[in-house]
This record gives C-alpha cells, sequence and structure tokens, in this order.
C-alpha cells in the first residue's frame, strides 16, 4: 500500500466548468425514483453557474463555502441572489426558496493555494427567507464522520446532467487525515456542495460536502470536509446573528482553474 496519496485538486466545481464522463451514477428521473431525495437540491448561484446542496432544517441549506464566491471575479456573490431549488427534477422543483443569509466558516481562506486547510472549512450554511413546509421535502439529519473503508454515497447534480440529479448509493471512504475525507464517489462541476450520506440503520444522514475533485493513481475521488465541529460552528454564526450580506465587498482569488499542487495526504 501506498504511504501517501499524492492528489492534483480542482477547486470550486461550479457548473459552468467543462463536462467529464461520469459512471456509476443512477439518474433520478421520476418522481419514484426521487422520493426520498427531495431536499437535495439545486443551488443557482446569481447567473454564475450552479452548485448542489442539502436541507438539514426546514429553513437550512449545507453546501461548500467557495460556491458563494465567483469563480471569475472572487468577490462574494450577494447571498440574496441565490435560490435553493429543492428536488429539481426536469424543469420543476418541489420547492423554490430565495437565500436570505448565509455563513461560512470562518477559517475558510478562498485565497492561496490548494490545500487540505482550505477543503476541510470549505463549508457553509444558508438561511432560506422562508422555511419548506412540504411533506415530500424532509431535511436530513446530519452523523459523525465515518471511519476510512465505510460505505458512502452521493447525491449531486453536475454539468451535462443538471436537470435532474443522480445517485450513487455506494462509493468508498478511502482515507480520512487533517480534517479531510478522501472518498471514491464520482463528483463532476456541479458536485460542489453535493451532500455525502451514509446509510446506518437504512436512514440516510449527511456527513460530508463536496469539496473538490481528485485523482489518486489515475482514480477519480472525491474530497470534502469532516463535518462534524465545522457545522456547529456554522450553528453558532447564525444564532449570533452572522451572514455576510450584498455589498460586504469581500474579495477572494479567482478559483476554479485546475491546479497541480504537492499536498499530500497520509492514510490514517
Amino acid at each position: 500500500m501506498l504511504r501517501h496519496l499524492t492528489m492534483a485538486l480542482i477547486l470550486a466545481l461550479t457548473g459552468t466548468a467543462a463536462y467529464s464522463q461520469e459512471t456509476g451514477l443512477r439518474r433520478l428521473d421520476t418522481g419514484d425514483d426521487g422520493r426520498g431525495w427531495e431536499a437535495v437540491g439545486r443551488l443557482d448561484l446569481a447567473g454564475s453557474g450552479f452548485c448542489t446542496g442539502a436541507l438539514i432544517a426546514p429553513d437550512l441549506v449545507l453546501t461548500a463555502a467557495h460556491c458563494l464566491f465567483d469563480k471569475a471575479t472572487g468577490a462574494r456573490l450577494n447571498d440574496e441572489k441565490i435560490e435553493f431549488l429543492a428536488g429539481w427534477r426536469n424543469g420543476r422543483a418541489s420547492a423554490y426558496r430565495w437565500v436570505r443569509r448565509a455563513v461560512v466558516h470562518p477559517s475558510y481562506a478562498p485565497g492561496g493555494d490548494v490545500a487540505a486547510e482550505r477543503v476541510r472549512n470549505d463549508v457553509a450554511l444558508l438561511e432560506l427567507r422562508h422555511p419548506i413546509r412540504n411533506a415530500r421535502v424532509v431535511p436530513f439529519g446530519t452523523d459523525k464522520r465515518p471511519r476510512t473503508g465505510n460505505r458512502v454515497g452521493i447525491v449531486s447534480y453536475a454539468k451535462g446532467r443538471s436537470d435532474a440529479p443522480s445517485l450513487q448509493e455506494v462509493c468508498d471512504v478511502i482515507a480520512n487525515q487533517a480534517g479531510v475525507l478522501v472518498m471514491s464517489c464520482d463528483v463532476d462541476y456541479g458536485s460542489s456542495g453535493s451532500p455525502i450520506f451514509t446509510f446506518d440503520g437504512g436512514t440516510p444522514r449527511v456527513v460530508s460536502v463536496v469539496s473538490a475533485m481528485a485523482e489518486v493513481d489515475g482514480q477519480k475521488v472525491s474530497l470534502g470536509t469532516q463535518l462534524e465541529v465545522p457545522l456547529e460552528v456554522l450553528r453558532a454564526a447564525l444564532a449570533s446573528g452572522g451572514g455576510l450580506r450584498a455589498g460586504t465587498g469581500t474579495q477572494m482569488t479567482a478559483v476554479g482553474v485546475p491546479r497541480q499542487t504537492g499536498a499530500k495526504f497520509a492514510r490514517p
């Protein structure tokens, strides 16, 4: 076994980038296929692309922090121009809600080199203007981080399949270190913020969100935060009145361009 996993990371997987072929995914095109997954939705990002998000409370959506920044200019998007389309499928959603405010992890650094520190803090919590009170759209619970070797699954939108979500029920946690999960889940541009699920007891619970995609010895993998502690930080930030609003002028360097990095993720 290799002692280290060397990765070329690609951040900001918004739906404006190039498409590549997916494998191991099942599209949820019909009402029967998508039943139980309506709380996963597409986030339309103020005309600058899309990400994936998951409802974890009637008025709270979990996604990746880098989704809230314009990939061309690096400027923070206007939260109030982001729309959550719950269960978006073939031109219709189970619920439509605009975002009221959003908080990103305070240690998330949008500029600088791609590194484990950025990935492990790449998480954001969005408060909707109005809660979703719909019997078909049931918020997901969250759970503790999975261990290396555990099976997880993902529901995501992506370039080339932005009109309906796709489910990959079985992928593996390959490594777990420095606050970063390395998983064999198949992701593509637009999959940023997609919920990673465990299925203990037959109930899907969110344990991570997709931050980036990478290659390990030619194998396509996904990277995400270990969610438990960052989520507590975000909930506290909202409770204390946090949330950047339009016109803050927050800046970052442009992301979304494939880059090489010497970052190494050791197997635990």
